[in-house]
């Protein structure tokens, strides 16, 4: 994320927004949690209610049994200061970046005095300038979501983020909890590509493994997905999220393509260093009766059979006509010097 140059290596984000619902414990059970699955990163949502709320916010989905308004749900998902830098620390030690989506400029502030590794914008702050300039001042890299944002919109936060000196990451993102899979929109990954040369990403919500895995092929820079300890907790974004088990599932299977995709393979060369594989499981000519010396060779004598390292299976029809040397016995395997050497330069003629 430090340079216009695509990394051969995705960073891998685990997003645990809410998820934790208010307990710092289960935010410190969350990082060590992603931290056993390989992820490069863990990534929380900082609100504070009453920098960038009010009490007449609707629900985007009322799922709250204890929470009036959806004001008095951003105040139960506060931490204080000390507290991020605790689960800063944590994720640290852990070995993973820590991250937060910053929603008001004393979020951006206290974000700053913690510490952390780059900023999310999501795609309902794009026309928040001064949230974004703040950010931008820090000289850190930025991902910007584009999960309600035309392409006019997402041209111009770019814009702004370039004429700042600060590298971006565009990340493809449709905001729908779950995402289905036609709106996925893995098109747009090289759309972005094209259009505005930077780093591209996929913010996933569809709860599977799946896109995360298809935009691995394709080469891109970063994905974020939501993750949760069980489908049976909650809050809104469980379906929307992969369980532990299938983040490492999906952590390994992009490893594994981006090995793939590193190491282009040359039929002839992995032929050759197959040899002794090849010779054990193809099959060489074998006397299917006992044959005289002196026998001609008909189509009923021969057979073949394992290892190849005989007579190759393709010479059979080439030995038909010609004499045995010696006495061979049923279901010996045939060798060159068993063939009349005249009949052979025969053959070759």
């Amino acid at each position: 994320m430090s340079s216009e140059t695509s990394p051969k290596r995705c960073m891998i984000i685990a997003e645990v927004a809410q998820a934790h619902d208010g307990s710092l414990g289960m935010a410190h059970a969350f990082i060590d949690a992603v931290s056993r699955c390989g992820v490069d990163a863990v990534k929380f949502q900082t609100h504070l209610a009453d920098a960038e709320s009010s009490p007449q916010e609707p629900w985007r989905v009322k799922f709250s049994y204890q929470d009036a308004t959806r004001y008095d749900y951003w105040k139960r998902m506060e931490f204080t200061e000390p507290q991020w830098n605790g689960l800063c620390e944590h994720a640290e030690d852990k070995g993973l970046k820590f991250l937060s989506s910053a929603f008001s400029l004393e979020a951006v502030e206290m974000l700053k005095r913690v510490g952390i590794s780059a900023w999310k914008v999501a795609s309902g702050e794009f026309n928040n300038t001064p949230l974004i300039d703040a950010m931008l001042e820090t000289g850190l890299p930025v991902l910007l979501s584009t999960g309600m944002s035309r392409l006019a919109e997402i041209e111009s936060v770019l814009a702004r983020i370039r004429a700042a000196g600060v590298y971006a990451t565009l990340m493809q993102c449709t905001s729908e909890y779950p995402c289905p899979p036609e709106k996925v929109g893995l098109n747009m990954l090289q759309v972005f590509r094209r259009r505005f040369g930077c780093g591209v990403g996929l913010s996933d919500h569809s709860g599977t493994i799946y896109p995360g895995l298809a935009a691995a092929t394709l080469g891109i820079d970063a994905l974020e997905v939501h993750v949760t300890l069980s489908r049976e907790m909650f809050g809104p974004d469980v379906k929307a999220s992969v369980t532990t088990a299938e983040l490492r599932q999906l952590v390994d299977g992009i490893r594994f393509i981006e090995r793939m995709k590193l190491s282009p393979v040359s039929k002839d060369e992995m032929a050759a260093e197959m040899a002794p594989l090849r010779s054990m499981f193809s099959k060489s000519v074998v006397a299917r009766v006992p044959l005289v010396a002196g026998a001609v060779i008909g189509p009923q004598d021969l057979s073949l059979r394992k290892p190849g390292t005989g007579i190759p299976a393709d010479h059979l029809q080439g030995l038909i006509g010609r004499r045995v040397v010696r006495e061979i016995a049923a279901g010996e395997f045939l060798r060159e010097t068993d063939i009349d050497a005249l009949e052979m330069a025969r053959a070759g003629d």
